[in-house]
């Protein structure tokens, strides 16, 4: 079973210096149909502009994740980590037991755009943590390319859920498959371009939800670039 969630359809908001995109419900967006998928719980899209961000703030149990598309992402928290998170760059902040944090555009003339992710974790209070890591375009070339999973395999980030999350990039025409596990679910979102599934066209910012079944396979229309969530 395959549910399409459209770009269009999302909730969010345009405040000026920050235009966002809820596939799920957050903040003051609302909409008990969409709370979350398996355990991941948020998919934020956000534009945000030249030196402005998101002052510091707190978290607790949640396995916070960031990808940049374009821009440059700065990040500032607790625990005395300085970092910029770039494109093809990975962000994953575990909050544990607590965690102030704050997210700002580290460019005074360019805007950024980068999904935030939300995944709920496996257990509670944990010891806060931060890392990052790039992963080339070249390595996810028209193939999967791992960047979280529980146990930090293959190079990937390590995250607490049994979860895993790959991302791939896909020329025009070419074919991307993988098998889903018996008892287990994926979400597919198009972070760019256009690709079909089990025919339908997902277009940049379209999400699917598929359950039951076997395998996911899709084909880029358009060159694109996707991430895939393997869900218990």
């Amino acid at each position: 079973m395959t549910i399409i969630r459209r770009a269009a359809d999302r909730g969010g908001a345009d405040h000026g210096w920050l235009q966002t995109a809820h596939t799920f419900s957050f903040g003051s967006y609302y909409d008990p149909e969409h709370m979350g998928f398996r355990a991941l719980r948020v998919i934020n899209e956000d534009v945000v502009q030249p030196g402005r961000g998101f002052g510091r703030h707190g978290h607790r149990d949640m396995e916070i994740i960031s990808y940049v598309l374009e821009g440059a992402l700065e990040h500032r928290d607790s625990m005395d980590n300085v970092s910029v998170l770039g494109p093809g760059e990975v962000q994953v902040m575990s909050a544990g037991r607590g965690i102030m944090h704050g997210e700002q555009n580290a460019s005074r003339t360019e805007p950024v755009h980068f999904y935030q992710i939300w995944i709920q974790p496996d257990r509670e209070g944990v010891t806060p943590r931060y890392d990052q890591k790039a992963f080339p375009a070249s390595d996810r070339k028209n193939a999967w390319r791992l960047v979280a999973s529980a146990d930090g395999r293959d190079g990937s980030l390590a995250i607490h859920q049994d979860a895993s999350i790959h991302l791939a990039s896909l020329d025009a025409g070419a074919e991307l498959a993988r098998d889903i596990a018996p008892g287990r679910h994926a979400w597919l979102q198009v972070l760019k371009g256009s690709v079909v599934l089990d025919g339908t066209t997902l277009e940049t910012s379209d999400g699917a939800a598929v359950s039951d079944a076997t395998a996911i396979s899709i084909r880029a229309e358009a060159p694109a670039e996707v991430m895939l969530f393997d869900l218990a």
